[in-house]
């Protein structure tokens, strides 16, 4: 797949996602009005005052989100009434607030044809956002994105990526691409943030080739990859069991100026425990505080299930000492995995240790551990069953 930009477009993107829509304006009913006249938050808007426009704000900023259509119906016919972008933007939060995102829609084909109201870029990103991530329109946010240049407001990197995540989120991944090869029909310059998007979309579908060369890329677009960029590859690689090469990428990394950090650790610890390497893990958590990077609670619980995992239960018992001692709380598997493990090796002792320090962080020990540690303890006196009669 490649992922450079596409200028030889013989249709516009926006015909790609597509058809045409009419919608109609809602009115407002006279028994709402009414109510609205009475209500101390609205009554200025029916009084003969003048009212600046920083008033309206206010006032709709107070308004119940299922009432602003009846307001905004009324107070466009005062003569004081001026449109601005403060005042559609309450409009349209509120009715996202109310998901009546169809006269949303209303209102932009409104301002459009009255050309009455300058929009900025921010209005878009709102508006983009309740589409989103309140209505979970994404269809409706690609649409608003290329309609931008209509109102004489073209999108900027944030908006454009904003959409471009929504489509990876949604794993509309064929739609992210064209997308992204649509940035320059918006007038928009991709960033590392872009990049790391694409990255990141790539790897949930398993492309992983194709993101190493969206990695190749980020020069050619005048941009450096980061920390992200980076841990999002090497993750991939470690869910397809390619550790080794995740390590190499850590060196190209460290070539290209970035310092790993401990998310970049936790996820090459993750891999090696995960493949049974778990002495490479516990050396790579020494190689951390070498570095200067503090392990965390995520590394060290991944060291901890490698040793368990392995059956190494009394080098995990002294784990969870060390966890304890940095006040780190090993997770409540871990403490059932371990007990289990003790009471299979007879290790009472270590048992009753583990037992304590699980109650001292708040964790209560459910029946099947405890029917475990009867059984060890009394092997022949009685079943299972009948030591808890």
């Amino acid at each position: 797949m490649a992922f450079r930009r596409s200028f030889a477009y013989k249709t516009t993107l926006k015909s790609l996602f597509f058809g045409s829509k009419i919608t109609y304006m809602s009115s407002s009913s006279s028994s709402c009005l009414r109510i609205l006249k009475q209500a101390p938050s609205t009554e200025k808007l029916f009084h003969k005052d003048w009212l600046s426009p920083i008033e309206v704000v206010k006032i709709f900023n107070t308004a119940e989100p299922n009432s602003v259509l009846a307001l905004l119906n009324h107070v466009s016919k005062r003569k004081d009434f001026k449109p601005s972008e403060a005042l559609y933007t309450v409009v349209i939060t509120k009715l996202g607030q109310a998901r009546n995102f169809d006269a949303i829609d209303d209102i932009l084909k409104m301002i459009k044809t009255q050309k009455n109201c300058s929009l900025s870029d921010c209005f878009f990103y709102n508006v983009i956002k309740i589409y989103g991530n309140v209505g979970g329109l994404v269809d409706r946010a690609i649409e608003t994105l290329f309609d931008m240049p209509s109102y004489d407001c073209w999108p900027s990197v944030k908006t454009f990526n904003f959409v471009l995540n929504l489509l990876v989120s949604s794993k509309r991944f064929d739609a992210a691409h064209r997308l992204y090869l649509g940035a320059s029909h918006l007038w928009v310059e991709v960033d590392a943030c872009t990049l790391n998007i694409l990255i990141k979309g790539l790897c949930q579908c398993g492309c992983l080739e194709d993101a190493l060369h969206v990695l190749d890329e980020y020069p050619m677009q005048g941009c450096s990859p980061n920390k992200l960029t980076f841990s999002t590859i090497m993750h991939c690689m470690c869910e397809k069991g390619m550790v080794d090469e995740a390590f190499g990428l850590v060196e190209r990394m460290e070539k290209e100026g970035v310092s790993p950090d401990a998310v970049t650790f936790n996820i090459l610890v993750s891999g090696l425990q995960k493949q049974g390497r778990v002495e490479e893990a516990m050396d790579l958590l020494d190689r951390m505080k070498l570095k200067g990077c503090e392990p965390n609670k995520g590394t060290y619980q991944e060291v901890l299930y490698g040793l368990l995992k392995a059956n190494k239960f009394t080098d995990a018992r002294d784990f969870v000492r060390q966890m304890r001692s940095k006040s780190l709380i090993p997770s409540f598997l871990s403490y059932k995995l371990l007990i289990m493990g003790l009471c299979d090796e007879n290790l009472l002792g270590d048992v009753d240790w583990v037992l304590r320090s699980m109650a001292s962080v708040g964790f209560v020990p459910r029946m099947e551990m405890w029917r475990r540690v009867l059984e060890k303890m009394f092997p022949s006196q009685h079943s299972p069953n009948t030591l808890f009669q």
